[in-house]
């Protein structure tokens, strides 16, 4: 039998970066705060009817425009590069990968944002994920945006979900994704979903009804923010965003993995003994 694979889906903003990933140096630059730049947006949705991601992926051309800023794929990847992460996000990727191996399981890691890719492309830990999926620019010739490629609002999330576990990772191919398929290549059971809270409830949902995990991190004392989401049942469990060895989400993590394990072994014997 093939090695059983775990997938784990990742929301960004605020779930694995302290913040949102454009409020590290994109907004700065345009001389404004986090706070000024959102209120815009959000005043900009609300006047237009413009949906909400997309109004800040319009914002964010219009006011890189404003300030003079050339807005590149490049411009972009280098805002990246000051993301801060909670404490252990940079090792947890390996360090599960290797707890996974020792019980005889690969662990791919999937980024579903409704952030900015380009963004994320430049950081440090872009390179763990098998795929990464996110709000994303067509760029003209002259290599500024010019329309949206892709855009990832927090329902539209919950398509990854069926893409992950039938394998399907182009976006642009929908008959497979909808495709009925006799065998999943992970089963929704080995699924896991990391979220913050409201915005990631649709995937939470999504997962933890159909067999996988789904968990609701938090700022340190600040767990108010995903407590009704897991009275409500939308999630199996919550903990603080501390991704270090030894930490809450570390230890539900490896046991997550080891009833992936116990599951594995107990299929194992049971076709061993149903081919006697």
């Amino acid at each position: 039998m093939p090695k059983p694979i775990i997938a784990i889906m990742y929301d960004f903003d605020k779930t694995l970066s302290t913040t949102d990933m454009q409020n590290y140096s994109f907004i700065p630059a345009l001389g404004m705060t986090p706070a000024e730049f959102w209120d815009e947006t959000t005043k900009f949705s609300l006047k237009t009817g413009v949906e909400r991601i997309l109004s800040y992926m319009y914002m964010m051309v219009a006011k890189a425009k404003e300030k003079g800023i050339k807005l590149t794929r490049e411009y972009l990847r280098e805002c990246g590069k000051n993301i801060k992460f909670y404490p252990g996000v940079t090792t947890w990727f390996k360090r599960v990968d290797e707890y996974a191996a020792s019980k005889g399981i690969i662990v791919e890691h999937y980024l579903v944002s409704s952030g900015t890719k380009e963004i994320v492309e430049g950081c440090s830990i872009y390179d763990q994920f098998t795929a990464a999926y996110g709000c994303e620019y067509f760029y003209n010739k002259e290599g500024e945006p010019i329309w949206p490629k892709l855009t990832i609002n927090y329902t539209q999330k919950t398509q990854f979900f069926f893409r992950i576990a039938k394998g399907v990772f182009d976006v642009t191919d929908d008959n497979s994704v909808n495709k009925k398929t006799p065998s999943l290549r992970i089963p929704y059971s080995n699924i896991v979903y990391v979220g913050d809270g409201m915005t990631d409830i649709a995937c939470m949902t999504l997962v933890k009804h159909n067999g996988g995990r789904s968990i609701a991190v938090y700022p340190e004392k600040e767990s108010d923010k995903v407590r009704q989401i897991y009275i409500d049942g939308r999630c199996s469990f919550m903990c603080r965003a501390d991704y270090t060895a030894g930490s809450d989400l570390d230890k539900i993590m490896r046991l997550i993995i080891d009833s992936a394990f116990i599951k594995d072994e107990i299929d194992r014997k049971e076709k061993m003994l149903a081919s006697k």
